[in-house]
Order: structure tokens, then sequence, then C-alpha cells
């Protein structure tokens, strides 16, 4: 169950060696073989980035998502990417909990800033439970339609 998972969020030097490599194993899980779509995850921005973390209680990673500061992708907004749900805890909250997470923590660390996120534009409608507006046209982004989103008040 969703209610069941612990969430830690920490900056890039506070990853041990066993979580970066679960974090980058479930990112490439999904978004690479999961979606096959080949891109370079590893944009060197995870270096400058709060990594919001969801556990079970074994410990297990499922659940995560890259915060960023404004300025590091977006010039006046905090980002939100990597938005990612284990394959099988889906369908159960989950990733409703990990982007409620996630928009507080934003707003912890970011308070009144904009968020913005590329969200693929299959989710357009979760994203927009949540106070997200299109802000773009779709664009492909590595062969699946993307919408760049915001949300005006973190």
């Amino acid at each position: 169950m969703a209610s069941q998972v612990k969430w830690h969020c920490h900056g890039f030097g506070d990853f041990g060696v066993q979580q970066l490599y679960e974090a980058l194993q479930l990112r490439d899980q999904v978004f690479v073989v999961e979606q096959r779509s080949i891109y370079g995850d590893l944009d060197g921005l995870d270096q400058h980035g709060w990594h919001l973390s969801g556990r079970d209680g074994s410990e297990r990673l499922v659940a995560y998502a890259r915060l960023l500061a404004p300025g590091v992708k977006y010039p006046d907004a905090v980002a939100i990417g990597r938005v990612v749900v284990a394959p099988d805890r889906r369908g159960g909250g989950l990733g409703r909990q990990l982007l409620q997470q996630a928009i507080r923590h934003c707003g912890q660390r970011y308070p009144g800033c904009a968020i913005m996120l590329s969200a693929q534009a299959s989710l357009q409608h979760f994203y927009e439970e949540f106070g997200f507006v299109v802000q773009s046209e779709p664009y492909d982004d590595d062969g699946i339609l993307h919408l760049d989103m915001r949300r005006h008040d973190a």
C-alpha cells in the first residue's frame, strides 16, 4: 500500500552508493526499458538537485522524483522531473502521494516559487489534478509526446 511508504528528500552528496544505484536503476527500468525511450538519463543535473525517495517497509525503492532549484532547468521555476513509480506499485495511489510529497518539498525549499515539469502528454489530466496548467504545445521527447506544465504557487 502507498500508505506504508517512507519518504526522504536529500541532496546528491547524501546518496549512498547503493541508494544512487537503486535510483538510477529504477529510472532506467521505467524510462529506457519499459517506455523504450533511448535517451541520456545522466544529464549532469543530478548533482544540482534534491532527490525524493519513497521506500516500502523492506527499504525497497518504489518511488522517486528529482527536484531542481530555479535557474537550473527553468529560469524562474523549480523543476520536478524523473517522476517514477515502480511498475509493480502502480494503481494504488503511490503516484499521487509522490507528487504531493514533491510539491511539499518544493514549497519548503523554495517558498512561493512556481513549479514546472515536462509531463508525458498521456498524464496531462493527472498533473492538472495538482494545479498544473499546460504551457506548451505537445512535443516529441525521445519518442514520447510531452507538455510543459506549470503550477504557480508552490
